[in-house]
C-alpha cells in the first residue's frame, strides 16, 4: 500500500488538499461523504462526550465504540481507528483484522487512523492494548459489514443467506456461479438502514479459519518509508506556515523573572509572544526563529530553584523523599528464621526515550477552528489538552497523527502541540514547532529511576520462605513475583522525582524485573542451585516454564552455564507483563572494563500470533532497546542541568552493539492474542547482569551495569 506525499487520501492520514472542507480542517457530512464516495458505510458510533462511561485505556471502548468500516462504491475498504502508527505495525495488524473478516487481502484495506474528526476514540496507543482491545473492535465492525454484505448479496441472487459466500472482495452464489462485487452492492444499496451498534453476537473468524491473520504480512505504506516519500509531523507543510522556537530555562525548576521582547526585532519578520509562563517566537526560517530566539534570551533574567539532587545522589534522594517512608519487612520473623538470607538493594537509572523523531507539530487556526498535526500516542488525550488551553469545544479542535518516528511510551503529553498553537494563534499564520535533539533529551520525561528494596529468605532444602519486594519511583507495572513463595508482599512507594518523569516502553515492569531476576540469581547461588532449575522449582505458571524450557534449549543452556571462564559468561531471567510471557539467556565477554553482549537468546509468547513477521521486529526491537539502558543509557545532571543532552554523551545502542539475535515465537492458537511490543524488553537485562556474575563473581546491582567503578554496579 503507497501513500500520496501530495493530497490527502485515505490511505495516509496526513495534510493536503480536501474536497469541501471546511476552514481551519472541519468537514460538514456533506463533505464526509463526498470524501468518503459513495458506497456503504457501516459505523458504530460513539456515545456522546458526557454519557461516555469509563473504558479501558487503549480499548476499543465497551461496544458502543467500535470500528468504522467503509465500502466504497469501486470496493475500496476504509478501516478507521483512533490508533496511531509510530513504527509498532498497527497499521499492518489493524488492516490485517478487518481483512479476515471481510475476506480479503489485507492491502486491500485502507486505514484513517488517529484524526479526531475523521476515526473512533480507541484509546491511548500504549500499554500494548492495540492487539487485545482494538483488533477485536475492529474485527467486529468488519464482522458486521461482513453479514450486512451477506444478507445484500443474499437479496440480490434471491438465496438463502447461508449459501452466499464471500472471497477477495466478491460475493459468490456458488450454486449459480453469479457473482457481484462488493463495491455493486453497496452502490445499488447505499440508503440501507444499519444499526447503531455492532449486533452483541456477531461471529468473527476462528483462528484455526484465519487467512489473513497469522501469516507473515509485510508492512502498510514500507515503500514511502524507505524511500523517503512518507512526511512524518516533522515534514508537515501549510501555506504562509512560520516556523515556531521556545524559551527554555536554564536549568529545571527555574523561573522567569524578566525579559525584553522587543529584542526579538533583531530578527527580521520574527513575532515574539509571551502568553504566561510560554515565551515564543515564530519567524520566515528557521534560522530567522533560533535568531529572534537567541536575541531575547540574552535579556531573560531567571530565578533558579533550589538546588536539586544531581544524578550522583539521586538514589538517597529518592529513598529520603519515599512517601510515607520505605515499608519495613512484615515478614522480619520469618527472615530472621530462614538458614539463608538475601538483603539487597538495587539502582536504576532515568533513561530517555530516544525516538529517532523528536517532538514535532505544525497548528494553523482558521474561523476559530484549531487543527494540529503532531506525533502523539495520545491524538484525543491531545484534543482535551488543546480545548483546555484555549477554552475550545470539541468540534473546534482536530487532532491528526501522521505515521510518525518513534514514541516508547515518551509522547503522551502535550508539549510541542500547545506550544505550536500559541504561537499559531499569535501570528495568523500556521507554525511548525520542531524540538532539537537537546530539547528531546532535556525537557521530555525520562523513564523513572528507582531504588529497589529485596530481601528473601530459603530453608535448608533451598525453598523461598518469604519475599519481601519495595520499589520506591518507578511504578507497580510487573512489581508481583511470579513465583511462588509461602509469605510475599511486593510494593511500589511513590517519591519526590527531581527530574520529570513518565510513561516508557513497558513502564516500571524493566525494573522491577531487572531486580527480581537478579535477586532470584543470588538466590539459586545460595541454595546451591542452577539458576533454571531454581526457577522451575518456584514456578506455577506453565506458559513461563514453556519460554524457560524453550530457551534453555535453544541456548544450550546446561552446557554452557557448566563452563567457568573470567572472559566469558552466561545468564538468564524470564518474566511476565502485560499478559504475555518472556525468557532470555545471554552471552557476555568480558576483557578489563568493557562488556560486550555476544549473543542473546529470546523465547516469547503472546498467545495467537496475529502478524510473525511482526512480531520478529518487535521482540528484536526490544532487545536491542534493552540493551542501552543495560549498558551504557543514564541521564546525567547537576544543579537542576543536564550533563549529556547528545547521542555523543548519551549511549543508545550503535550497530557495533548488535549481539547475535536467536529469537524463538511461540504460537499458541488456543489463546486469545496479547500485546507484544513491550514485555520483550524485560528480560535482556537482568540476563545480562546475570551473566557478569557467572564469569566474574561480581553481583550487578545497579542499571545500567558498571564494571570499572568500585562499589557501584556490583
Amino acid at each position: 500500500m503507497t501513500t500520496d506525499s501530495t493530497a490527502h487520501t485515505p490511505t495516509d492520514g496526513q495534510a493536503g488538499d480536501e474536497p469541501a472542507a471546511e476552514p481551519g480542517g472541519g468537514m460538514t457530512r456533506r463533505a464526509f461523504v463526498q470524501w468518503l464516495g459513495a458506497g456503504l458505510l457501516v459505523t458504530v458510533a460513539p456515545l456522546p462526550a458526557a454519557a461516555q462511561p469509563r473504558r479501558p485505556r487503549g480499548g476499543g471502548g465497551t461496544g458502543k465504540i467500535a470500528a468504522r468500516v467503509h465500502i466504497g462504491k469501486d470496493g475500496t475498504i476504509t478501516v478507521m481507528t483512533g490508533k496511531v502508527e509510530a513504527g509498532q505495525g498497527a497499521r499492518t495488524e489493524l488492516a490485517q483484522a478487518a481483512a479476515e473478516e471481510l475476506g480479503v487481502p489485507a492491502d486491500r484495506v485502507q486505514l484513517i487512523m488517529a484524526d479526531t474528526d475523521r476515526a473512533p476514540d480507541d484509546g491511548v496507543t500504549a500499554g500494548s492494548r492495540s492487539t487485545p482491545s482494538t483488533v477485536p473492535a475492529v474485527r467486529q465492525g468488519a464482522a458486521a459489514a461482513r453479514d450486512v454484505l451477506i444478507q445484500l448479496a443474499a437479496a440480490r441472487f434471491a438465496i438463502d443467506a447461508r449459501g452466499v459466500r464471500l472471497a477477495d472482495g466478491k460475493a459468490i452464489d456458488p450454486a449459480s456461479g453469479r457473482q457481484a462485487d462488493y463495491g455493486e452492492l453497496v452502490g445499488e444499496n447505499s440508503d440501507v438502514p444499519f444499526a447503531a451498534a455492532v449486533p452483541p453476537g456477531v461471529t468473527v473468524t476462528a483462528v484455526k479459519e484465519w487467512k489473513v491473520m497469522g501469516r507473515p504480512t509485510p508492512r502498510a505504506g514500507r515503500r514511502d518509508l524507505v524511500t523517503g516519500a512518507h512526511r512524518y509531523p516533522s515534514d508537515i507543510q501549510r501555506p504562509g506556515m512560520l516556523y515556531g522556537k521556545a524559551l527554555r530555562p536554564p536549568a529545571y525548576g527555574a523561573r522567569l523573572k524578566s525579559i525584553d521582547m522587543e529584542a526579538a526585532k533583531a530578527a527580521k519578520d520574527a513575532l515574539a509572544v509571551r502568553d504566561g509562563a510560554f515565551v515564543g517566537v515564530a519567524a520566515p526560517t528557521l534560522r530567522a526563529a533560533e535568531q529572534a530566539l537567541d536575541a531575547i534570551s540574552r535579556t531573560a533574567a531567571w530565578e533558579e530553584a533550589p538546588a536539586l539532587p544531581s544524578s550522583a545522589e539521586l538514589y538517597d534522594h529518592l529513598r529520603r523523599h519515599a512517601r510515607g517512608g520505605v515499608p519495613a519487612n512484615p515478614f522480619a520473623d520469618e527472615l530472621a528464621k530462614a538458614d539463608k538470607k538475601l538483603t539487597a538493594t538495587y539502582h536504576v537509572a532515568y533513561v530517555q526515550h530516544a525516538p529517532m523523531e523528536p517532538r514535532a507539530a505544525v497548528a494553523e487556526w482558521n474561523d476559530g477552528k484549531l487543527t494540529v498535526w503532531t506525533g502523539t500516542q495520545n491524538p484525543f488525550g491531545a484534543r482535551g489538552e488543546l480545548m483546555s488551553a484555549f477554552g475550545l469545544g470539541a468540534d473546534k479542535v482536530r487532532v491528526i497523527v501522521p505515521d510518525f518516528g518513534g514514541g516508547f511510551g515518551g509522547k503522551h503529553q502535550p508539549d510541542a502541540h500547545i506550544e505550536a498553537a500559541r504561537l499559531a494563534k499569535a501570528a495568523g499564520r500556521p507554525v511548525l514547532v520542531r524540538w532539537t535533539r537537546a530539547e528531546e533529551f532535556t525537557w521530555a520525561y525520562y523513564r523513572p529511576a528507582a531504588v529497589i528494596d529485596v530481601q528473601a529468605g530459603l530453608d535448608a532444602q533451598g525453598t523461598l520462605t518469604s519475599w519481601h519486594f519495595v520499589n520506591v519511583n518507578s511504578g507497580g507495572a510487573a512489581v508481583e513475583s511470579p513465583y511462588r513463595i509461602a509469605k510475599s508482599r511486593s510494593q511500589y512507594v511513590p517519591s519526590a522525582s527531581p527530574m520529570r518523569q513518565g510513561s516508557y516502553r513497558c513502564l516500571a515492569a524493566t525494573a522491577n524485573n531487572f531486580a527480581r531476576e537478579s535477586a532470584m540469581d543470588e538466590l539459586a547461588v545460595a541454595a546451591g542451585a542452577d539458576p533454571l532449575d531454581f526457577r522451575r522449582a518456584h514456578l506455577d505458571n506453565p506458559r513461563l516454564k514453556a519460554v524457560l524450557k524453550t530457551v534453555a534449549e535453544k541456548f544450550n543452556w546446561a552446557a554452557r552455564s557448566g563452563k567457568k571462564d573470567p572472559r566469558l559468561g552466561v545468564g538468564l531471567a524470564c518474566g511476565t507483563e502485560k499478559g504475555s510471557v518472556v525468557a532470555a539467556c545471554a552471552e557476555v565477554a568480558i576483557e578489563g572494563d568493557r562488556l560486550t553482549v555476544r549473543h542473546v537468546c529470546e523465547a516469547f509468547e503472546c498467545g495467537a500470533i496475529v502478524n510473525p513477521t511482526n512480531l520478529l521486529s518487535q521482540v528484536a526491537g526490544c532487545i536491542l532497546m534493552g540493551l542501552g539502558p543495560a549498558l551504557r543509557e543514564e541521564m546525567q545532571f547537576e544543579k537542576g542541568r543536564v550533563l549529556n543532552a547528545t547521542f555523543w554523551k548519551y549511549g543508545v545502542p550503535r550497530f557495533t552493539d548488535v549481539p547475535e539475535l536467536d529469537i524463538h515465537l511461540l504460537n499458541q492458537p488456543d489463546q486469545t492474542p496479547v500485546g507484544a511490543g513491550e514485555t520483550p524488553i524485560i528480560a535482556i537485562a537482568p540476563a545480562i547482569a546475570n551473566a557478569v556474575f557467572h564469569a566474574t563473581g561480581r553481583r550487578i546491582r545497579t542499571m545500567p551495569i558498571r564494571l570499572a567503578a568500585e562499589g557501584k554496579g556490583y
